[in-house]
């Protein structure tokens, strides 16, 4: 595995994301590196106690391609397509019988072309995504032998609009357990909780952009019906502008990183996310369902997390309808407790571990064993591949030369 990042369970929906592979491939006792060119994280995953090998990668190095080649892995996993581009073609060179596999955790051209539309004050349409970062995107997801999606809308995207052929494709959620009447039983009740919350990595542009949301526009709303209630914002890596909205006399805190995730989400009676832009899903709001935490949330923050089932609270784009379904469900036990078990039923069925591990598992092992095959069927990429080794790699090798200190 060769991450953007070390993964941060307790920080990102990304780095659970990451953990809930490791921990499928470490069942069928497959030996896992993780390789990284990031800076070391005091938040990251103990890799000694996982028994991962961990292993600090240089970019632009040619020590990668002694590593890799010295290593030769079976399968070789890229935490999103900026990873396999500075990659991708060296494990190609050194290692051709891996399976090269992308993880997208979400479509990033998706998100920054929303993000730009909102920018500029216009509404998204699909044609946003003609941009250079769609591109770079699609081309990886080529090169790459396989593709991992989290939702099933972005999936739908690449077929219709992209024209990729499913073959390339696979649909892996957020694999959790199940939700047990015995978890349910022990939830803190309704009138043993209080206070709203949200919760979100600050460093991710549609988390902050949510927070100044709610701070500007939507919790004076709440507020003036309910003065006395409180917002909890938690994230990692909160930075001096967000520290700056902390206005305890308008009961809008800012609370910075969580210990617990699940303790925050937990003892709050109601989560907000009013994501305006973004894309994937939302670890905020599998937290929040996770712990019988009602949610309200916009059209963004809901795709793709609930296939056909009803909310597990309300989904609102306009902001008076948010601001009211949130003092509605804060007040009124029985919409909060209908709420509550929809966000179950959505774990259960949508969320399924032992389901979407298994055809995880048995797609990737049979791209495995016919992985010629495969490869003869998808041109585009090894054409795509034949170009990236002819023009990335030089780039790559001048820049390592650029860099090497002089005599």
């Amino acid at each position: 595995m060769i991450g953007a990042v070390w993964p941060e369970p307790n920080s990102s929906a990304a780095g659970s994301r990451t953990l809930q592979l490791i921990e499928e491939f470490q069942k069928l006792n497959w030996k896992i590196t993780f390789a990284c060119a990031a800076a070391d994280s005091e938040f990251s995953i103990d890799f000694e106690k996982y028994g991962i090998e961990k292993i600090t990668i240089e970019l632009n190095n040619s020590n990668f391609d002694e590593f890799v080649k010295t290593l030769q892995p079976s399968i070789v996993l890229f935490d999103r397509f900026m990873i396999e581009e500075q990659f991708g073609w060296r494990v190609a060179e050194n290692c051709p019988n891996a399976l090269r596999v992308l993880d997208t955790i979400d479509l990033h051209c998706l998100r920054l072309a929303r993000q730009k539309a909102f920018k500029e004050k216009r509404n998204f349409t699909i044609e946003d995504l003609y941009s250079d970062t769609a591109k770079r995107e699609i081309a990886s997801i080529y090169r790459c032998d396989l593709t991992l999606m989290i939702s099933t809308y972005e999936m739908g995207l690449l077929q219709t609009f992209f024209n990729i052929d499913s073959n390339l494709l696979h649909y892996t959620p957020f694999l959790l357990n199940p939700i047990t009447e015995k978890q349910t039983a022990n939830w803190p009740l309704f009138e043993d909780r209080k206070h709203f919350v949200t919760i979100g990595n600050f460093l991710h542009e549609p988390n902050w952009n949510g927070v100044l949301y709610l701070k500007e526009d939507i919790w004076p709303l709440i507020r003036k019906q309910l003065p006395d209630a409180e917002l909890h914002i938690y994230g990692a890596y909160p930075s001096p502008k967000v520290t700056q909205l902390h206005q305890p006399k308008e009961g809008f805190l800012i609370k910075g990183r969580a210990e617990s995730a699940q303790e925050v989400m937990l003892n709050a009676k109601v989560c907000l996310a009013p994501l305006r832009f973004g894309a994937g899903l939302k670890g905020k709001l599998i937290d929040a369902m996770e712990c019988g935490t009602p949610s309200v949330t916009t059209s963004v923050g809901a795709e793709a997390m609930h296939a056909e089932l009803g909310w597990g609270g309300l989904i609102a784009d306009d902001i008076q309808e948010f601001a009211n379904g949130a003092v509605n469900l804060y007040t009124d036990k029985t919409t909060w407790l209908n709420a509550q078990q929809k966000g179950a039923e959505i774990i259960n069925h949508v969320f399924d571990k032992e389901l979407h591990s298994k055809l995880l598992i048995e797609k990737l092992e049979q791209a495995e064993k016919k992985l010629d095959t495969h490869r003869h069927k998808n041109f585009i990429g090894s054409m795509l591949m034949h170009h990236t080794i002819s023009g990335t790699k030089y780039m790559s090798r001048w820049i390592e030369e650029k860099n090497k200190k002089p005599l």
